[in-house]
């Protein structure tokens, strides 16, 4: 009887095997000539299809579908899905690679504004440190943990109050040289 089941069981896996080589054959060359239309690699195919192929023999065996097509032509269809869905994650991905070297800015690009330069050189009066706090707050918006860190402060309160004080120091500039906000932004 053991002997019987034994068979059996090796019967059953080889006819599993025979199958799922046999649906290889006749599924995988569909799903890589539409990855392949749609700019994907013959790895993207590879995956692609064995993920959608997974996906059909779990719900194979869950008795969860019933299918009303040819096997390939529904793990074809669960690979167009799968594809779309990694599309729709990697559509705004750009490889960077090749594209900066395409890439050229004029000199003239960044033309200088007689107002930048106003505001630039009071920045510039209230010190070095001052214009690189302000510039890491304002510019790079960094948050206030993240300038605690980069410039060593205590605390946050300290990088507050010393953020405070640049500020002052500009303020009083423009008062000292009585020029209003609106003159910086004409």
């Amino acid at each position: 009887m053991e002997v019987l089941e034994r068979n059996n069981l090796a019967q059953r896996r080889m006819e599993i095997e025979n199958a799922f080589e046999e649906l290889y054959k006749q599924a995988f060359p569909l799903v890589a000539r539409f990855v392949s239309k749609m700019n994907g690699s013959f790895q993207d195919a590879k995956d692609i299809f064995h993920d959608a192929l997974i996906i059909f023999y779990e719900k194979q065996i869950a008795r969860a579908i019933t299918v009303r097509v040819a096997d390939e032509v529904y793990i074809l269809g669960i690979a167009k899905n799968l594809w779309l869905c990694k599309f729709k994650q990697t559509r705004g991905h750009v490889s960077l690679d090749n594209l900066e070297q395409d890439i050229s800015i004029p000199e003239d690009y960044f033309q200088v504004n007689k107002e930048n330069n106003r505001l630039l050189s009071l920045l510039q009066i209230s010190g070095r440190k001052c214009l690189e706090l302000l510039r890491a707050i304002y510019y790079d918006k960094l948050g206030l943990p993240a300038v605690v860190h980069v410039f060593g402060y205590q605390n946050v309160r300290s990088a507050t109050v010393q953020k405070y004080k640049c500020l002052e120091k500009v303020r009083n500039k423009v008062k000292e040289k009585s020029i209003s906000y609106e003159d910086l932004l004409e």
